[in-house]
């Protein structure tokens, strides 16, 4: 299911990332004085009232500047404005309506987005301090303190109040898979080769395709959009501005897809850079198929499967739940299957297991296997059940959440796994003690 894309943007040094570390209830971005310090965006997954969304913070907006880090920043606020549902636009309470504001509201309007007017830093509302912040023509301005949480409950009213509005419908039947991997890993030509057109760019010049494209088709009934990324490096080989703006744009189709395949060049191997883009896919729980590319021109043996198998288990043990395979997406060796396997891998991740059977197991596992104590306490399950999808998210009730070992949640896990195909898909173990419902 989609989420909300809430975005956060406004000139320097107006408290944007305190509101941000207040809302998601955990300091992920750095605050500091000095303008500038957020210099990337920053996403992370919030809830209020009941309503799911992510918030992403930018860095401030300086419309006229020359600087080229400003220059950056600007680009990188563009590009949240451009893919988010909702834009809040902070301003300063403390100095006042600027041109700069007015510039960035200007802006804005012209976005068509939904924009929240939030003023910061009325720590002791004043009415009168928000009046001329209604020059901006964006409606009613929410005055706030993101230090001190004075008057964001009312703004995040508004803010959600905007998501029953978004309309998702035109992607909800279409399985959304982004093809992901470094530059040159063959991500174009797997597409082409799936499309069956040149539908992109394809050349042995690492970084030829800039953004996410994205091609709809409909194979067996079944409607796809393949997203094809641009290749993602590690920072301090990325010199371009138009190559740093497109790993954004990776990141974001990533968070947006429904599968993701992530290509590894099988002649290179697996490397920390192809590690941390798939744990970035795993934090942001998505199904995933891992395609090693150039297949073709490897030497092989009876052995070479069962190596590269090794060495990938060996690097994902984060994430051994993925799916492997070989493939060429030149010669098209295997391509026909990475389909069925992203269908596969997505139909693990909406398995659903009936309360009863997911009781029988667990309590066959602690027989098996006795919970451990501490202090002469020992742990007990009291009941389990299935409380989501995509990916599976199980609820286990316990006397004392504290005494769940990691190890044991594991073992839980691997038995699931053991007992039902969650191949291909992340499942998540929430840890709930009972006497918080009785």
């Amino acid at each position: 299911m989609n989420k909300p894309l809430v975005a956060i943007v406004g000139k320097p040094n107006v408290g944007k990332s305190t509101f941000f570390n207040k809302v998601v209830g955990k300091k992920i971005s750095i605050v500091d004085d000095f303008p500038g310090v957020t210099r990337d965006r920053l996403y992370a997954d919030a809830e209020w009232c009941g309503k799911f969304f992510t918030l992403v913070d930018t860095g401030g907006l300086e419309l006229k500047s020359t600087d080229q880090m400003w220059k950056h920043i600007q680009k990188q606020a563009e590009i949240a404005i451009e893919t988010a549902q909702v834009i809040i636009l902070f301003t300063d309470g403390k100095t006042g309506l600027t041109a700069s504001d007015e510039e960035v509201a200007e802006k804005l309007r012209k976005s068509g987005k939904p924009v929240i007017v939030a003023v910061n830093k009325l720590e002791n509302y004043d009415p009168q301090k928000l009046y001329e912040f209604y020059n901006l023509g964006l409606g009613e301005p929410f005055g706030i303190s993101a230090e001190h949480g004075v008057g964001i409950g009312d703004l995040l009213d508004e803010v959600v109040s905007y998501f029953d509005k978004i309309n998702f419908e035109e992607d909800a039947d279409r399985v959304k898979i982004a093809i992901v991997g470094k530059p040159n890993a063959g991500k174009s030509s797997l597409c082409n080769k799936l499309l069956g057109i040149d539908r992109t760019i394809v050349s042995d010049i690492a970084g030829t395709t800039r953004d996410a494209i994205d091609s709809d088709f409909e194979l067996d009934g079944i409607k796809y959009t393949l997203i094809d990324t641009a290749g993602i490096r590690k920072k301090h080989n990325v010199t371009e501005d138009l190559e740093y703006y497109s790993v954004l744009r990776a990141l974001g189709a990533i968070r947006r897809a429904d599968v993701c395949v992530y290509m590894i060049d099988s002649v290179e191997g697996i490397t920390e850079q192809d590690v941390k883009i798939l744990g970035y896919i795993h934090e942001q729980k998505k199904p995933s198929i891992v395609a090693m590319n150039k297949w073709d021109v490897v030497e092989k043996d009876s052995f070479t499967v069962n190596k590269f198998n090794d060495d990938l288990k060996e690097e994902l043990k984060f994430m051994d739940y993925f799916i492997p395979i070989y493939v060429s997406a030149k010669t098209g060796l295997r391509t026909e299957k990475i389909l069925s396997l992203c269908n596969k891998a997505l139909e693990n991740a909406k398995r659903h297991i009936p309360t009863g059977q997911l009781n029988d197991l667990i309590f066959d596992c602690v027989r098996a296997n006795e919970p451990p104590s501490f202090n002469g306490k020992r742990l007990r399950i009291n009941y389990v059940t299935q409380v989501g999808e995509l990916p599976p998210t199980f609820a286990i009730f316990v006397n004392d959440e504290n005494l769940m070992h990691f190890s044991y949640k594991r073992y839980i896990e691997n038995s699931l796994r053991k007992a039902y195909d969650f191949s291909g898909t992340p499942i998540n173990i929430v840890i709930r003690e009972k006497e918080e419902y009785d």
